[in-house]
Formats: structure tokens, C-alpha cells, sequence
């Protein structure tokens, strides 16, 4: 294998979060200063794993996770997202499952495209993708109400800021990302074309029947997010 792919960086275990999904919360290096939390969610199928917002993993943890299934499946949920997927398709073999026209990661090539109406990688799930934005993004609700929201940027909770070094602790606040469930403040100002608003995407957004979150940032709500959503949306457009 190339030895040019981005090293793992420092992650916890696996963990459960319900019978069908999992979870690996590591860290991610904005700059110099700032690391972030950064999480990756894993849905089990019989034996098949799903990795969704893709983490590369360091040895005990890829252990860990063919002990858990063997991964047929890698889900890019949102287009900001990509450093390790290249890395996880060619060491797993699994297909790479994304929405067409992102421009932040070119590669890996999508063998299945995603899209509003397209199939998905395991059953008892729907993909919502954003209309409008300048970059692809969605959400995957996993589940038969109501279910597990996965989510990229667009969406995101914090109970708390860990896997955040300290300097990104006391600058989260001032960044817009307090300890809620909120919408992306950065990904909503890079996303929304000019002169338009997203409001009618995250309105259409919760017609979905969900009740617990995972994004690809923060902390895992195990209740309570489809009206921690509603009020991050009255937030986010009303204030």
C-alpha cells in the first residue's frame, strides 16, 4: 500500500450506540493551533459494516473492526469531508458510496453514486440529500422510526467539547459553536448561495422521523435531536 495517505490521528474505541450502529470519536487538526473532534459512525448489516464520514484508524482499532464485520461499504456524507477515504477504500476494498460534483476531495472515484432516490449500502435507511447548496451534502437516516440521524457538517452536537485541544475549547463559543444542537455556522455561511436561503431544506429535513444524532463533529445525542434540530433551525434563521 502507498505510504502517502494521511496518518491516523489519535481516536477512542469502538463504540455502540445502538444493536445496528457504532461509532470511533477521534480528532481532526484545523491548523496549527486548532484540533476538533471528529466522528465516524459505523452501521452493522449481518456481517457487512458501513463506515460513514470515514476515519482512518490506527492498528488496534482496524483490529478491533474486522473483529466487529468485514467493511463493504464507505459513505461520504458530506463534500468537506475526505481526508482518510481514499486510505479506507484501497485497505478495506470496499465500495465508495458518494454524491457526485463535490470539489474539495476529487478522489477516491465513487463507484456508487448517491443520490435522493438511489440505493443504499444496508436496508431500513433513507438518504436526504440538500437541493440548493453549493457542495453536495446529506444525511442518513438509519432506522425504522424513529431512527439515528447521521450528519456531516450541516448539522451538528456538542454536550461538551472533548477531543478539542484547548485552544479550540475557548474558541468554539466564539465561532458559533456553542454546547447544542446547532447548524453549522462555517458550513452554512460556505454553503448558501448568494442571496438564498437553506431554511426550506432543513424544514423538509425534519419530515424525517428521527430521534437520536451522530455528526461528523461533537458529541453523540441519544434523544431529543429532531427538536433539538427544530430549535437549532428557529436559531439559525430567525434570530
Amino acid at each position: 500500500m502507498p505510504r502517502d495517505f494521511p496518518a491516523a490521528l489519535p481516536h477512542g474505541p469502538i463504540e455502540a450506540l445502538t444493536e445496528r450502529v457504532y461509532a470511533v470519536r477521534g480528532c481532526m487538526r484545523v491548523n496549527g493551533v486548532l484540533t476538533i473532534s471528529r466522528n465516524m459512525a459505523i452501521v452493522k448489516h449481518g456481517d457487512a459494516l458501513t463506515l460513514v464520514n470515514p476515519v482512518r484508524l490506527d492498528a488496534a482499532g482496524e483490529r478491533a473492526l474486522e473483529a466487529l464485520g468485514t467493511v463493504t461499504a464507505i459513505v461520504r456524507l458530506g463534500a468537506m469531508h475526505g481526508r482518510d477515504d481514499p486510505y479506507c477504500k484501497e485497505r478495506f476494498g470496499a465500495d465508495f458510496w458518494c454524491q457526485p460534483g463535490g470539489s474539495v476531495y476529487p478522489e477516491p472515484p465513487v463507484d456508487r453514486p448517491l443520490g435522493p432516490d438511489s440505493p443504499l449500502p444496508f436496508p431500513d435507511a433513507e438518504l436526504f440529500c440538500f437541493a440548493g447548496a453549493r457542495e453536495p451534502e446529506a444525511a442518513l437516516l438509519v432506522g425504522d422510526g424513529p431512527g439515528v440521524l447521521l450528519t456531516c457538517d450541516a448539522i451538528q452536537h456538542y454536550g461538551d467539547y472533548s477531543n478539542h485541544n484547548l485552544p479550540a475549547r475557548l474558541a468554539m463559543p466564539l465561532m458559533g459553536f456553542s454546547r447544542t444542537t446547532l447548524l453549522g455556522p462555517i458550513w452554512l455561511k460556505v454553503m448558501t448561495p448568494a442571496g438564498a436561503s437553506l431554511r426550506d431544506e432543513f424544514e423538509r429535513l425534519l419530515g424525517l422521523d428521527f430521534d437520536a444524532l451522530l455528526a461528523a463533529h461533537g458529541t453523540w445525542l441519544p434523544e431529543g435531536a429532531k427538536a433539538g434540530v427544530r430549535r437549532a433551525v428557529r436559531r439559525a434563521f430567525d434570530d
